[in-house]
């Protein structure tokens, strides 16, 4: 069976595995999810993530990251544009996530990028998700 949204299938399983407390979770494969899991990582929300191409689709493996106490480093994980309602936003309108606590994920002409680093070179682009 076909999905209609398959990276909100990625945020799903990851939020559910921060909240069971899992140490990995392991996700079907695509460009796009392994873009957004760099970006998670290179902010600091994830521990690390591995692709392997074995099978007739593939693994994401991303690991979590906890802090003291393991109290989760993902406190939100929320999907902005879906399929029946894309959030387009040029880079003077994109909106800052808990003041700029958070961060925002965008998918433009450069790539998958940040809310700042889109601000920073003045694109816009579909707003994927938000992250606190």
């Amino acid at each position: 069976m076909s999905m209609s949204d398959p990276l909100a299938d990625m945020l799903t399983r990851v939020r559910n595995a921060t909240k069971a407390g899992f140490s990995t979770v392991e996700i079907p494969l695509s460009n796009l999810k392994v873009d957004v899991a760099k970006v998670m990582k290179q902010e600091g929300y994830i521990a690390d993530y591995s692709v392997n191409e074995s099978g007739v689709q593939g693994v994401l493996k991303i690991d979590l990251k906890y802090g003291e106490n393991n109290e989760t480093v993902i406190k939100g994980l929320r999907r902005v544009s879906k399929p029946g309602c894309r959030r387009y936003h040029r880079s003077d309108k994109i909106p800052k996530v808990m003041s700029g606590l958070g961060v925002a994920i965008l998918t433009t002409s450069k790539g998958v990028i940040t809310d700042k680093q889109a601000r920073q070179d003045n694109v816009g682009g579909e707003l994927l998700c938000e992250i606190w």
